[in-house]
């Protein structure tokens, strides 16, 4: 029996990278990880984002969510500081805003190709976006992101253009909406329970071991009393 964990997150979200490295150190560390099939769903938290916003983060924060600049300068301090608890480091000076549509239908051509490590693509596109100061709405950035992940030239650019793969990306975005998603990272276990947040790597540990020892439950052992021999039937008869 496996475990099954879908997690909806989105590339232009920095709690999402934390989460998923904070994630992935419990599941690495899970016991019966082999057994825990994990799907990565699509999320956007600003499908008005246009493909490549003209300023930067700071600004973009200031000017479309109408966040003080002071505010705004907080912020990104304290979610750069988390980012550096798992290995990240944020640089939001080069960081492109831009709409991650396009990304996620990477992430979906993905999904689709079998022997694709999903959660490489989706770690090499954070990255990207987050570390690396690139456009993630960009096809010369997504096809090399692709082919570095054994997609080729060809099937990334159809991808971008693909109404189906679209339509995927934007059935998550419902999905999402129907159980009442108002944030990400949102990670859901056996479709049943579902942790909020970059939560701590304890805490994901926790849920895993919980769901876990539910659909498995211990076998119970008994402690036998010696009472000497006594009268008993057995498939050979009784005695």
């Amino acid at each position: 029996m496996t475990l099954r964990v879908d997690i909806w997150s989105d590339i232009a979200c920095p709690w999402c990278y934390i989460g998923k490295r904070r994630f992935e150190a419990a599941l690495a560390a899970f016991p019966h990880r082999a057994d825990v099939r994990v799907t990565w769903r699509s999320y956007q938290l600003d499908p008005d984002l246009p493909e490549r916003y003209d300023g930067s983060e700071a600004e973009y924060l200031a000017e479309v969510k109408r966040m003080p600049a002071g505010q705004v300068e907080q912020m990104l301090a304290a979610v750069s500081e988390q980012a550096a608890t798992v290995g990240l480091t944020y640089d939001w000076d080069r960081l492109v805003p831009a709409n991650s549509l396009r990304g996620h239908q990477l992430l979906h051509l993905a999904r689709r190709t079998p022997d694709i490590d999903v959660a490489a693509v989706d770690d090499d596109l954070l990255n990207a976006h987050f570390v690396r100061g690139e456009a993630i709405s960009d096809p010369e950035v997504l096809v090399a992101i692709g082919i570095r992940h054994g997609l080729t030239e060809e099937a990334v650019r159809a991808a971008l253009d693909d109404d189906a793969i679209c339509a995927e990306v934007l059935a998550d975005f419902r999905t999402a909406r129907s159980i009442g998603v108002t944030g990400v990272p949102f990670f859901v276990l056996e479709d049943k329970y579902a942790v909020s947040g970059a939560q701590p790597t304890e805490l994901f540990a926790q849920a895993l071991q919980k769901v876990w020892e539910e659909g498995h439950p211990a076998p119970r052992n008994f402690i036998s009393i010696d009472t000497g021999d006594a009268p008993a039937c057995g498939p050979e008869g009784c005695a």
